[in-house]
């Protein structure tokens, strides 16, 4: 019976993690590509960055929503629709004949994966008992984490071989075998909270696409023109009606205590800082060696493993760290290791550097991304009531995304900047000066997440479990 049981559990794991890994996928797959997109459809690197950031902002600002109707509607329904939107997407994806196309694909992929990914986590955790959540927590991170270092490989790998739109039909039968098998392994589940708050989904999500609008407008226009700042104007707007929304609403999309809980808040953070940090340096890393460098996209993303794929090897073994000595330690340390690898990079990278120059800084940087995958999720679902895990695994991840969507929309601007401003006439040179004043902007705000990281106290992270704990205590039986 216990042996029943335990597969029932891995079989759930499996089905939870499966379609979470094509979501991690795509995030990053099509940044060995980009080259071939541009060149297929003679687009500037403001127009380029859609392709990545129509996915990385549908999937932020609909995170939150994703939870909402999870609980609203039942977890495993919206999961189940999530895969079958994304894998239609997907093929739209692939078929695309302009950029625009393509770009609006990859929106509705990004809804798709809105629908996954907070609710993925939700169901994990709930297929496991409480001593086992770590260990789950462990499992679907690493999947994330190999869903990240696939990306660029199989990125390069297909569109080399291949051609890009393949880098879109590899998730068709991914989608296939995960939409029965999570029907037949996973659980209908729901929040205790099933209202929807509508106005905060809207005005949340048009808030951050008007943030990076109004970047990626800084991108061509400059910080001063009227359209850049009409779009950071608008971020202000929105972001303080969502705000006003959320304390006046009944059911807000993150309830108002989330924000008094130190860990919580400094996780969220955190993951702002990472992503930001890693999605915008990954963006112009893999361009730098296919451009500069002159490698093919296989070959570049080969060269991107040992940043990519030592999540894939550090999350399980560092989540089993996370009660020893805090979510917050695993966090502060990684994000501190991300950015020391990125500053070794700045400092070596020139138009003829060697690839085994940058190998070392690249593997620490690996390094701290895996321990910030494990810690940083462990940490936020510890925090609050397991009622409430949903919403604050949509918040957290939405955080994420933000993160990641923002730094590429930033850096986009201080690359182009400085590639403007180079008066050598050696585009390698330009570009070189570009990478490298993108990924100080990094270092910068990763390191704000290591300070973020050093602020969470061991007994904050265990508030969520205390609290439902007390619950269970105070329920009469009977």
């Amino acid at each position: 019976m216990t042996t029943t049981k335990s597969r029932g559990v891995l079989w759930a794991l499996v089905a939870t993690s499966l379609p979470m890994f094509m979501v991690s996928l795509d995030n990053l797959v099509v940044t060995n590509a980009l080259a071939e997109i541009s060149q297929d459809f003679d687009v500037k690197q403001s127009e380029l960055q859609w392709v990545m950031n129509g996915y990385v902002l549908a999937f932020a600002g609909l995170l939150l929503a994703g939870a909402a109707l999870g609980d609203r509607f039942g977890r495993r329904r919206v999961f189940l629709g999530g895969i079958a939107l994304f894998t239609l997407s997907s093929v739209a994806c692939a078929m695309a004949g302009s950029v625009v196309t393509l770009v609006i694909a990859r929106v509705f992929q990004g809804a798709g994966a809105a629908a996954i990914l907070p609710v993925s986590l939700t169901l994990a955790v709930g297929a496991v008992s409480r001593a086992q959540r770590n260990l789950a927590v462990g499992v679907w991170g690493g999947v994330n984490g190999l869903g990240i270092a696939a990306g660029p490989l199989a990125g390069g790998l297909v569109t080399e071989k291949i051609e890009w739109s393949w880098i879109f039909w590899i998730n068709v039968p991914v989608g296939v075998i995960a939409l029965p098998l999570a029907l037949w392994a996973v659980s209908e589940s729901r929040g205790k909270e099933r209202s929807l708050n509508v106005p905060s989904m809207v005005l949340v999500t048009a808030s951050v696409v008007s943030a990076v609008w109004g970047i990626v407008s800084a991108a061509d226009h400059g910080w001063t023109h009227p359209t850049t700042l009409t779009g950071l104007s608008l971020t202000v707007v929105l972001a303080v009606a969502f705000i006003v929304s959320e304390r006046n609403s009944k059911h807000p999309l993150i309830p108002t205590h989330m924000y008094r809980a130190p860990a919580f808040v400094l996780s969220n953070v955190v993951s702002i800082t990472m992503y930001f940090g890693v999605f915008g340096s990954i963006f112009f890393l893999t361009q730098f060696l296919q451009g500069p460098m002159g490698y093919s996209p296989f070959e570049a993303g080969l060269r991107t493993i040992p940043w990519t794929l030592a999540p894939m090897f550090v999350v399980p073994v560092a989540s089993q760290f996370v009660d020893r000595i805090g979510g917050g330690v695993l966090q502060a340390a990684g994000c501190a290791l991300q950015g020391v690898g990125l500053g070794w990079i700045a400092l070596v990278v020139t138009p003829d550097v060697g690839y085994g120059a940058m190998v070392p800084a690249l593997a620490l940087a690996g390094i701290g991304m895996g321990l910030v995958f494990a810690g940083n999720p462990a940490t936020v679902i510890s925090a609050v009531p397991e009622n409430e895990q949903n919403k604050a695994s949509g918040a957290n991840n939405t955080s994420r995304e933000f993160g990641g969507a923002l730094g590429v929309a930033a850096l986009t601007t201080v690359f182009s900047r400085q590639f403007a401003d180079n008066t050598s006439g050696d585009p390698a040179a330009a570009f070189t000066d570009g990478l490298e004043a993108a990924l100080w902007i990094g270092v910068a705000v990763v390191m704000i997440g290591a300070v973020s990281g050093m602020f969470i106290r061991r007994s904050a992270e265990r508030a969520g479990d205390e609290a439902a704990e007390d619950s269970a205590v105070s329920v009469p039986v009977g």
